[in-house]
């Protein structure tokens, strides 16, 4: 018998078991290097604090970027502490992406959606398909650049790339580009306001069937 700690409100005051949230809803945010779609979500966070929605942090191999703080935009691992949490099971997706490896964990996820709120993945093209097989209703949102030219001056204007590693990400955008059409919707990055406004609207619309 449950005690009285282990009751909600609802049936101490004889009002039966509170009904558990619907679950929240998976968007994947995918783009190319340079695209904007981190900054997009950082700015959705900051603008609109009341949205009942969580961003996932992603683990990656990858020296972090300056300005980066380890568990607020990824958790760094070294490349046997991933290969580790990927034996274990631990990641819903995981992909090589530029000879690094980025992942997500399942448990946060779960937990969050589990709570009613809708959680969001910024990850590459492959584990956004990964995640569509093992969760059909996720939502797959495609970051554009304006063009592949602007792209690449994003690119330069980091600072933080050698002319081998920009060769790479423009090889790798021009593939993921490639595949923006089988996601289900497209965002385009050229106004980073109304690119944000956009991903409000289909965080606060009705998802399909609802």
């Amino acid at each position: 018998m449950a005690t009285e700690s282990e009751l909600t409100a609802d049936e101490t005051s004889g009002g039966g078991l509170a009904p558990a949230p619907a679950p929240g809803r998976l968007i994947v945010l995918s783009g190319a290097s340079g695209s904007g779609k981190s900054t997009i979500v950082d700015r959705l966070l900051a603008d609109h604090p009341k949205l009942p929605v969580r961003r996932s942090i992603s683990t990656t191999t990858r020296a972090p970027r300056p300005g980066e703080i380890p568990g607020v935009h990824y958790d760094f691992v070294s490349k046997a502490e991933f290969a580790a949490g990927r034996d274990r099971g631990q990641y819903l997706e995981w992909a090589e992406v530029h000879d690094q490896y980025y992942g997500t964990s399942v448990e946060p996820v779960t937990r969050f959606r589990a709570q009613g709120l809708s959680v969001i993945l910024v990850i590459d093209v492959q584990g956004a398909f990964i995640v569509r097989d093992k969760v059909p209703d996720a939502v797959l949102i495609f970051v554009q650049a304006p063009s592949l030219a602007i792209l690449e001056q994003r690119l330069r204007d980091r600072l933080t790339d050698d002319e081998a590693t920009i060769e790479l990400r423009l090889n790798n955008a021009r593939r993921e580009i490639a595949l923006a059409d089988r996601y289900d919707i497209q965002i385009t990055n050229d106004q980073l306001d109304r690119a944000v406004h956009e991903l409000a609207q289909i965080l606060q619309s009705d998802p399909p069937g609802a």
